[in-house]
């Protein structure tokens, strides 16, 4: 089966897998090794991530990490819940590519 050739339009689906940056003090020391944190779909695998990334943004993705980060069980006003589960994807960049992520702020 051959390849299908690169398209340059984002579509809908990939805003469906990166949902948002993290922008934590951890995450922004990960970026002096060229690499940013995002908060991703549940379901979303890794070539699925690193597709988005690069569509979104237009950068050259050569790594991705996956963290779930499982929900802590709280109490409010004597009332037990427990927040959501979150999929983290750190994303490393090729040498010389960047992602401004703080612009919108």
């Amino acid at each position: 089966m051959a390849k299908k050739p690169a398209t340059t339009t984002v579509e809908n689906r990939h805003y469906d897998i990166v949902l948002a940056p993290h922008i934590t003090e951890k995450s922004t020391m990960l970026s002096e090794n060229n690499a940013v944190v995002f908060k991703v779909a549940g379901t979303a695998s890794k070539p699925e991530i690193k597709a988005a990334v690069e569509a979104l943004f237009n950068v050259k993705v050569t790594g991705v990490n996956t963290i779930v980060q499982k929900g802590k069980s709280k109490r409010w006003k004597g009332a037990p819940y427990k927040r959501s589960d979150v999929k983290k994807a750190i994303v490393t960049l090729a040498e010389g590519q960047s992602i401004d992520i703080t612009s919108g702020i």
